[in-house]
């Protein structure tokens, strides 16, 4: 695990805000000088905790108005199986974060498409040549909390408690 201190986490920070600051104002935001900066920068990307930066686009003005949690059981647990679907569900445009998880469910993917045809569409290329042996969407009504950064200093406070 890299050693981070506050003066990164501040820097980390302000970029989940607005990643596109000039190293100027992300230095003086950070209260270090420009160099100083930009040697963290590099050493937090070198060590791949800064992994680019990315526009937070609103996805409904585009007309991608549907997100879906789908979850996922199977009855297959081979490493082979495993990678297999791997491999298929990255090709599926419509997601956007896949997990494997624990509990009741073997996986969750998390959909973004253009309306229930979408979805459906969606689906039939999700399930075409895997025996999966339950797939359920849960669709969202109203998006409350959404790519929300995470408050690293707060929460290494509260980690420490």
């Amino acid at each position: 695990m890299a050693k981070i201190d506050s003066i990164d986490l501040r820097i980390l920070n302000c970029l989940q805000q607005q990643a596109g600051l000039s190293q100027r104002d992300l230095a003086e935001q950070a209260g270090i000088s420009q160099n100083a900066c930009w040697r963290r920068l590099q050493r937090l990307t070198s060590e791949g905790i800064l992994r680019g930066s990315h526009a937070n686009i609103d996805l409904s003005a585009l007309g991608l108005d549907l997100t879906v949690l789908v979850m996922i059981r199977t009855r297959h647990h081979s490493k082979e199986w495993a990678e297999r679907f791997r491999k298929h569900v990255e090709k599926l445009p419509e997601v956007i974060d896949f997990y494997r998880i624990g509990g009741d469910w073997d996986y969750m993917v998390k959909v973004i498409t253009r309306g229930m045809a979408g979805y459906d569409a969606f689906y039939q290329r999700l399930i075409t040549d895997f025996d999966l042996a339950t797939v359920t969407g849960y669709f969202s009504m109203e998006a409350i909390i959404d790519n929300r950064p995470v408050d690293l200093l707060r929460l290494r406070q509260a980690a420490s408690r």
